[in-house]
């Protein structure tokens, strides 16, 4: 895919330069023409002669040549490129791509490009998570640059979370798939639930559970890259998403989730229903705040409506249900039972007695269960990675 692909790598002032060298390589392998762009600050983290011998084109570090006096054309390298993929991207730059600001080389040759922008973020998680980064981020985003998200690790800080620069083999792959002719859901309409469900006790108080929603937007985002347009039906989450190809509907309870899934599931090709909905809610709900008493509070509860159950009921040929299985005892056997009761295609297993799983992380482990391809069990991964491992399922389910 990428054969004589003319490709202008951007490597800023970060400790992950040095995997730019092992991203030139790679590109290399792949027979694309690659020149590399470098900041002033990046040359005391990775030689431009690395870079330039691994490249086998000059680095482009100024406006100016120093050796001759020639100009480095921005606006022709803009011209010139396919693709400008900026790994690592650090805070400071992103900042100044998403303010307009081109004070070096690499910042004007970014604005002049007419090419596809890819960015990959690498900083420390609490430079990562801070509002002014977010909102630079967002903005790139939305100006059209493409986003090559950072992985989970261990940073150079020390400390373990989000902030790790993808790995060169990773960027590879998105930038191969950017160039394949066809994503293997294009046209596809979508259904996802993700979140968990808030039942009413009065005004203030309600019955809930712990799910974070990170799992549902992973797998939102996955299905969005491989072209489907997706209806992502949300409980209360923090989590956000700027794919153009995802539509959020936010909602509160069980019903207001069955509602929006009912509206929207007909049209579907795929139904992923990773959303921890609430199995019971209150039989009534008080009108005004429930005041404390000497006494014990008894709360009658009644079930929730089954969605998933609901769902399955009147599911066509031709369409694809996912559901879940988060258990505690027996869990292969609850899981397959779940899978035939519900009428799904595929059910995702994951287990509360796996380290690093469930409600709250930033990583699950999970084994995918299909009807047409058996089971496959993967090891612990970013929800990211994980996403991609159900979307791949849900590809060979299709296929």
């Amino acid at each position: 895919m990428l054969t004589g692909k003319k490709i202008l790598l951007g490597v800023t002032g970060s400790i992950a330069a040095y995997k730019a060298a092992h991203l030139t390589r790679l590109l290399i392998k792949q027979e694309a023409d690659v020149k590399v762009i470098m900041t002033p600050s990046a040359v005391d983290f990775i030689t431009p002669l690395t870079l330039s011998t691994l490249s086998k084109n000059p680095v482009l570090l100024q406006f100016q040549k120093t050796e001759t006096g020639e100009w480095n054309n921005h606006v022709e390298l803009g011209l010139w490129a396919d693709l400008m993929v900026i790994a690592p991207a650090s805070a400071n730059t992103i900042a100044r791509m998403a303010q307009g600001l081109c004070d070096n080389l690499l910042l004007a040759t970014y604005l002049s490009a007419r090419c596809p922008v890819f960015f990959a973020p690498t900083m420390d998680l609490d430079m990562l998570q801070h509002p002014s980064t977010q909102k630079n981020i967002s903005n790139l985003i939305q100006f059209g640059n493409l986003l090559i998200d950072p992985g989970y690790g261990e940073l150079a800080s020390g400390l373990v979370g989000n902030g790790r620069m993808a790995e060169p083999e990773e960027i590879v792959t998105q930038l191969e798939n950017f160039f394949s002719s066809k994503k293997k859901l294009a046209g596809k309409k979508a259904l996802v639930t993700a979140g968990p469900t808030y039942e009413a006790i009065d005004p203030v108080r309600f019955i809930g559970n712990h799910s974070s929603g990170k799992m549902g937007f992973a797998i939102a985002e996955a299905l969005a890259r491989e072209g489907a347009h997706v209806d992502l039906v949300v409980g209360p989450t923090h989590q956000q998403t700027h794919h153009s190809g995802i539509t959020i509907h936010p909602v509160n309870s069980a019903e207001e989730m069955f509602i929006q899934c009912q509206q929207f599931f007909p049209a579907s090709d795929i139904a992923v229903l990773s959303a921890a909905v609430a199995d019971y809610k209150p039989l009534k709900t008080a009108d005004q705040k429930i005041k404390k008493t000497e006494g014990n509070l008894m709360l009658e509860l009644t079930k929730t409506r089954d969605i998933a159950a609901e769902l399955g009921k009147i599911k066509k040929t031709g369409q694809i249900i996912v559901g879940f299985a988060l258990e505690t005892e027996n869990e292969k056997i609850n899981a397959e039972k779940k899978l035939v009761s519900k009428n799904f295609d595929l059910i995702v297993l994951n287990s509360l007695n796996n380290t690093g799983a469930g409600f709250g992380h930033d990583t699950n482990k999970v084994e995918i269960i299909s009807r047409k391809n058996g089971s496959k069990e993967f090891s612990l991964k970013t929800k990211k990675e994980v996403a991609d491992d159900i979307v791949g399922a849900i590809i060979d389910y299709h296929d």
